[in-house]
């Protein structure tokens, strides 16, 4: 069995590819229709706020007994509350009802039946009233932080590349990452706290530190793309995510292992909570990121560059000096037709590449002592 090692190295030496950028435009299509269905699934079913968005009481029951949830409901619909009911573990002792507002008279009768539904003492039971207005305030406060961190981003990635096409393919990335997130928080239903709020914040940082890694790789290889007639632009970007391929499961891994431990413990062991809403954003987010950073960003890349002149002559002259496009029909059909016949089958880019071993024999020898 292969390696990780060797496998990284032959991806590295452009001794082995994968068509990441000839399928270029299945990729970003496939995420153009995930964005579609995200934004419907947002549209018609919706997300499942908390109780932090809505409004409502909530009674946290600490020592209980036994962690039945449907004792809580029987007690709440007992006192006439039957819609909008949600009970939750907390830890292994622990409970949490969260319901429409309750009434000041009500709430002491209550707290007092669910304490004496646990036995429990009914200093053991917690009694809060949220007002929607303090969700409205983070919901917007959300919404400010997502678009000031979007600008930053088109910002600092337009300056730091100095390149608009890579700001432009890492902002579609974030928003692909964005989409696909809600959408399955929304697709699972999964209630949506201002801890998930966070976790949606978070993955944005992380997907953008992925695209980063990649685009840097790109920008070495890509440097003098047009100075040379034996690759194409679109083959460099292949070969540098395929030369960070490696790094970028690598670091996935490492970074999903712990947010994938706290969403089990969270989830089984200690019962949903805050540890469950965090976490579970983080695991889709983290793993919606590397995809993207890997086939959404790189390819929305070569399809704006594509369709520059600079870029676009360069590889139409590639392809006639192959002999895979004739010149005549570079007058006719555009720089995105001159990519997608060097597609056919992707070729093998070594040259390229420092720091590739070239073997023993071509290590200096060493003279012999007289």
């Amino acid at each position: 069995m292969q390696s990780m090692a060797s496998w990284g190295n032959q991806l590295y030496a452009g001794d082995k590819s994968y068509r990441f950028i000839p399928n270029r435009k299945k990729w970003v299509s496939i995420g153009g229709i995930v964005i579609l269905i995200a934004a419907l699934l947002l549209i018609f079913r919706g997300l499942n706020p908390g109780i932090e968005f809505q409004g409502g009481s909530q009674f946290s029951l600490a020592n209980v007994k036994t962690t039945e949830q449907s004792i809580a409901y029987d007690v709440m619909a007992e006192n006439g509350i039957t819609e909008g009911v949600k009970v939750s573990q907390l830890g292994t002792n622990g409970l949490r009802v969260q319901s429409p507002e309750v009434s000041s008279e009500q709430t002491p009768q209550v707290r007092e039946a669910l304490a004496e539904a646990y036995e429990i003492d009914p200093g053991d039971v917690d009694a809060t009233v949220i007002g929607p207005s303090w969700g409205a305030d983070v919901t917007k406060k959300a919404l400010q932080s997502l678009v000031i961190f979007l600008v930053l981003v088109g910002a600092m990635m337009a300056f730091y590349f100095r390149s608009w096409t890579m700001s432009v393919s890492a902002l579609w990335a974030l928003t692909h990452d964005i989409f696909l997130t809600v959408g399955f928080f929304s697709l699972v239903q999964v209630e949506v706290s201002p801890a998930t709020v966070i976790g949606f914040l978070t993955i944005l940082a992380y997907s953008l530190y992925d695209t980063v890694v990649v685009f840097d790789r790109v920008r070495e290889l890509t440097a003098n793309v047009t100075k040379q007639s034996k690759y194409t632009f679109g083959e460099m970007v292949n070969l540098a995510v395929n030369q960070t391929l490696v790094r970028s499961i690598n670091t996935s891994i490492v970074a999903l292992l712990p947010v994938g431990s706290i969403l089990f413990l969270g989830s089984f062991l200690l019962g949903a909570g805050t540890l469950t809403d965090i976490s579970l954003a983080l695991f889709v987010g983290m793993t919606v990121g590397t995809l993207s950073s890997v086939l959404i960003a790189p390819s929305v890349l070569v399809l704006l560059e594509e369709h520059r002149g600079k870029i676009g002559a360069h590889t139409k002259r590639v392809m006639v000096e192959r002999g895979e496009l004739k010149e005549e029909d570079t007058k006719d059909k555009g720089s995105s037709s001159a990519g997608e016949a060097g597609d056919k089958e992707p070729l093998k880019v070594a040259a390229p590449t420092p720091g590739r071993h070239l073997g023993q024999q071509a290590q200096p020898k060493r003279k012999k002592r007289k």
